[in-house]
């Protein structure tokens, strides 16, 4: 051996940095829950909500819902929104400022009187120009009624500077309202080109990670201002289009063991109407879910209570066609037996990871493994 103990010393001290980056920058995969799906509600409609579970069994009665399940109508009882985002951009519109500062303080009330789902959160709109104002007074507001915690939803974001200016903004109001360093957080939506890709050729959405200094906990995909912005023509401007695949695969590079998690888009095909409408938005709402499902995308936005049925039926299908598979090459791993398949440490965190959700989204009762042990393990 060659080398001497300052060697050693050198080459560690050169990398002090990028070692310091990396533990930043990339901390892993974000603990805890993530919900299968965001269910938007304008802020004017939100007394509907609580509505959702009963008026999606009602659908898959009155139309012999295809893929029966009990467990899905059991969720579609006790626990039918997972995250629910109160809208006050395009699913609200523009209103006076005393409509909007109204419906604010109403959705606070009706959200703080409860029952609520699991996660929520307010879609505020964008920080552009002519928005701009309107969007912070509506944070403001809802702060001053509501102070459990909530995530923001940033719409329309086209670059870091509006990353820089959220948090900005995070750093006043919790300030002002006495709430701990870092307590607000917000998902970006990327619902323009600019987001992905910028003017220099850069990834955009990896500097709008970064601009956001850890605050940011999601990153949606919107799936129809993106492909409009994109030039697709309306008829084919969809989940699937390459236009989608792209954007999401650039968000999916950047995010990757950020803690920053994924969300991808909706379908506006809606399951209403008759039968054989209903079952043919059914079964296209079910295919793009299991589609997302497999290309590591494990939530999605859902506009309309009858896509409940297809969102959890497909999500369960998923985590239980792949449950015996899963374990039995985890099992082996962890075993060091021969599988026939050269397993890494990260196949591992990825198997483990897999079977905790669906332990979490309700699909496994039993994932083969104790909980812990496969937190443990991710």
């Amino acid at each position: 051996m060659r080398l001497s103990g300052q060697d050693y010393d050198e080459i560690d001290a050169g990398l002090v940095g990028h070692d310091a980056f990396l533990r930043a920058r990339y901390p892993g995969e974000r603990a805890g829950r993530q919900p299968v799906h965001t269910v938007y509600v304008p802020a004017d409609r939100l007394d509907d909500f609580r509505d959702w579970g009963a008026i999606a069994l009602r659908a898959m009665d009155e139309h012999d819902f295809p893929w029966p399940d009990p467990a899905v109508r059991a969720k579609l009882v006790h626990e039918p929104i997972e995250d629910l985002r109160v809208d006050f951009e395009d699913g609200y519109g523009v209103r006076d400022d005393d409509q909007e500062d109204a419906a604010v303080r109403r959705a606070a009330a009706i959200l703080a009187a409860g029952p609520r789902p699991p996660f929520l959160g307010i879609r505020i709109k964008s920080l552009e120009a002519a928005t701009r104002r309107r969007s912070l007074r509506t944070l403001d507001l809802f702060l001053d009624a509501y102070q459990d915690l909530f995530t923001v939803t940033l719409p329309k974001v086209s670059g870091p500077d509006q990353v820089t200016a959220m948090v900005t903004l995070c750093e006043k109001l919790e300030k002002a309202y006495g709430l701990s360093a870092g307590a607000l957080t917000f998902e970006i939506q990327v619902e323009l080109p600019s987001a992905v890709l910028a003017a220099d050729g850069t990834a955009t959405v990896a500097r709008l990670i970064t601009a956001a200094g850890g605050r940011c906990a999601g990153l949606h995909y919107g799936t129809y201002d993106y492909s409009a912005a994109a030039g697709v023509a309306a008829a084919y401007q969809s989940m699937e289009h390459p236009v989608a695949d792209y954007a999401k695969a650039v968000m999916q590079a950047a995010a990757a063991q950020t803690g920053v998690r994924l969300s991808d888009g909706s379908t506006n095909i809606l399951p209403v109407g008759g039968t054989a409408r209903v079952r043919e938005a059914w079964e296209l709402h079910r295919r793009l879910v299991r589609r997302s499902l497999e290309r590591g995308f494990y939530q999605g936005w859902d506009l309309h209570p009858a896509q409940l049925p297809t969102r959890y039926a497909a999500t369960y299908e998923f985590f239980r066609d792949g449950r015996d598979a899963a374990v039995s090459r985890l099992r082996r791993y962890l075993d060091r037996q021969d599988s026939g398949i050269a397993d890494e440490p990260a196949t591992a965190r990825a198997l483990a990871g897999y079977l905790l959700r669906g332990l979490d989204c309700g699909a496994l009762d039993d994932a083969g493994f104790p909980r812990a042990e496969l937190t443990a393990l991710t």
